[in-house]
């Protein structure tokens, strides 16, 4: 399951993203409410979708039945059928949504083997691309998706979406990891700043504890979160190249960087009292919950500060808290030089060569599609053709504009880009080792060691 697309993507200078985050944390300094107006107070787009604002043409497809299988659940999926009803509306194509377990791709292998493949899969790992190649699922982009994609999106995702050169996935819902959430009344009481730098975090946990607040809030529960906090140290201290070896495994785990990533991380988890319920309550913790408790309870919440992507806001939205007021944000602090810029996603790809599929394909690759999802919250779009009002409101505006701005100057999540059975299934590999790291932080050779021995096995597999 070897990859090479993460060669292709840009080995440029950072300072596009740099900048691009830098003003993102000016938001941290000015509250942005949820109003559904842009940022100079004109209406963002009411009308989602609609045919006035169509940029793309899409066949019709009356009596055609489309399936499309993701992981989404909740808000998530609510807000895909909105996307998915507009393609209906426009096509007269009758489209199902089909739960589909994690990981997907042993899902698809089960529907597969059964006769019944649905007609396109949301993929959230670039290796669940390249293992639907490798196993022939996968269609590669007709004519009109590929017109859109070159149309709508930097080089660097369209290489996240192709293989050998071919494009075959969409990369319709994207995600900025590289951010971190927090209670502004809890910052206020305790008389604290915005982190800018690692030591300069540590620091504002520490005073906000002293305040009488556990600092951090951890989804341990799930694996993947902590993958994301791996992933930010090692790519901001590390670098970009050891970034992409590693990868690749073109360096092994047991690599002095990898001990230097952990040992850093290990600052945090080493002192359980920085965090929510200590790591047996971290470990407990599923990521909405994780959320949610850092935003539940005024300015005496479980946790101050919580980090994960932009999809953060699907969470904070089922509590009281405001975005821009009461729930605020500042980019992952710099561990080294620089700070990260990590990013994650979803891809559409066609399991089946027909008609009703690559018109879906084309319009997901489409700011029409994107714009439905914005509008609704808890979305954020690579398409650089979506314009920035679609956003409900100021925070999510910018973190999209930082998204964009970095062109195809970003590093995609890394443990997407592994083999699944190492960096993508719960109770195994990365997950389990990262998770057994946060109940013993101190144990960096042998949460290396193992590491390495899972590594070796996914990437000969």
């Amino acid at each position: 399951m070897r990859t090479t697309r993460t060669a292709r993507t840009a080995r440029t200078t950072r300072g596009s993203a740099v900048a691009a985050l830098a003003a993102l944390g000016a938001l941290t300094l000015a509250g942005c409410g949820g109003d559904g107006k842009d940022g100079d107070g004109g209406p963002a787009d009411a009308t989602p979708g609609a045919e006035s604002s169509a940029t793309v043409e899409l066949p019709k497809l009356d009596g055609q039945k489309i399936e499309v299988a993701a992981v989404w659940t909740g808000p998530e999926q609510e807000n895909f059928t909105k996307v998915l009803k507009e393609f209906e509306k426009r096509t007269g194509a009758t489209v199902t949504f089909v739960p589909a377990q994690d990981p997907i791709v042993n899902f698809l292998g089960t529907k597969i083997a059964g006769g019944s493949p649905p007609d396109v899969a949301m993929l959230p790992q670039v290796g669940a691309i390249k293992q639907a190649v490798d196993q022939k699922w996968a269609k590669p982009l007709g004519p009109e998706a590929k017109a859109q994609l070159a149309k709508n999106y930097a080089k660097g995702w369209q290489d996240l979406g192709s293989v050998d050169g071919t494009p075959y996935g969409v990369y319709f819902k994207a995600a900025n990891k590289s951010l971190v959430w927090y209670n502004n009344a809890v910052f206020e009481n305790a008389g604290t700043s915005v982190p800018k730098t690692w030591k300069d975090f540590l620091t504002t946990a520490e005073t906000i504890s002293a305040s009488g607040v556990t600092p951090v809030s951890v989804g341990g529960a799930d694996g993947w979160t902590l993958t994301d906090w791996f992933e930010n140290v090692y790519l901001s201290q590390a670098g970009p190249e050891k970034y992409d070896q590693l990868a690749r495994h073109e360096i092994k785990w047991t690599d002095p960087s990898v001990a230097q990533a952990l040992t850093t991380l290990g600052e945090l988890f080493g002192k359980p009292e920085l965090i929510a319920g200590g790591a047996n309550g971290a470990l407990q913790t599923e990521f909405p919950k994780s959320v949610t408790q850092t935003f539940t309870g005024g300015d005496q919440p479980k946790a101050a500060m919580v980090f994960e992507g932009d999809f953060v806001t699907v969470n904070i939205a089922q509590t009281e808290a405001k975005i821009g007021t009461d729930a605020k944000v500042f980019p992952f602090p710099a561990v080294g030089g620089q700070p990260p810029v990590v990013t994650g996603g979803d891809a559409a790809v066609a399991l089946k060569d027909t008609k009703g599929a690559q018109a879906l394909l084309t319009f997901l690759a489409s700011p029409d599609a994107a714009r439905i999802w914005a509008g609704a919250g808890g979305f954020i779009s690579p398409n650089k053709s979506l314009d920035a009002a679609a956003y409900p409101n100021d925070v999510q505006r910018d973190i999209a504009k930082a998204l964009i701005a970095a062109g195809d100057d970003f590093r995609f999540d890394m443990s997407d880009q592994m083999p699944q059975s190492f960096g993508g299934t719960p109770g195994k590999g990365e997950w389990k080792a990262l998770q057994d790291f946060l109940k013993n932080p101190e144990d960096v050779a042998g949460t290396q060691a193992r590491l390495e021995a899972d590594a070796a096995k996914a990437y000969k597999s």
